[in-house]
């Protein structure tokens, strides 16, 4: 992965979602919520080409979205793309919680500021479905990676 650690995490996840409530606390409507939104999405890292390719295809989203994540020295750093900008945006904010978080704490988050911003009565059932494949897929990995360093001791 040539961005390794587009997401360096210098808050908690709580503290992340905390500032992400607070963010998007500063619009007073949906439509500039949507757009600052959209901002977050085209402000990620590039996605490596090698990783557009069906092998990466997150399946459950209607819109195409493309996922990967290794471990980089204990934490899972994460990548993701999509060729729709809400959903490349909700991508930005669920890199900014989990990327760059040990397995252990992706599985433990209690991802309240999805609830507090809004997102779930003001996303279509398409995108809500997506958001969560893109949520079982993060943490999927984590589960993994704690079963494989278990089946390694």
């Amino acid at each position: 992965m040539s961005t390794v650690n587009a997401f360096n995490q210098k808050f908690s996840i709580d503290e992340e979602q905390k500032n992400l409530i607070e963010e998007f606390s500063f619009f007073d409507n949906w439509t500039e919520r949507y757009e600052y939104l959209i901002d977050l999405g085209r402000k990620l890292p590039e996605f490596p080409s090698e990783y557009q390719v069906d092998e990466f295809k997150l399946k459950g989203c209607q819109s195409q979205v493309w996922f990967t994540g290794q471990n980089v020295e204990g934490k899972l750093v994460f990548l993701a793309i999509s060729d729709a900008a809400i959903v490349s945006g909700l991508i930005a904010l669920l890199m900014r919680v989990f990327s760059n978080r040990t397995a252990e704490e992706i599985l433990s988050v209690d991802l309240k500021f999805l609830d507090e911003i809004g997102l779930d009565t003001h996303l279509s059932p398409t995108r809500k479905n997506g958001l969560n494949s893109m949520i079982r897929a993060i943490r999927n990995r984590a589960q993994n990676d704690i079963k494989r360093e278990a089946s390694q001791v």
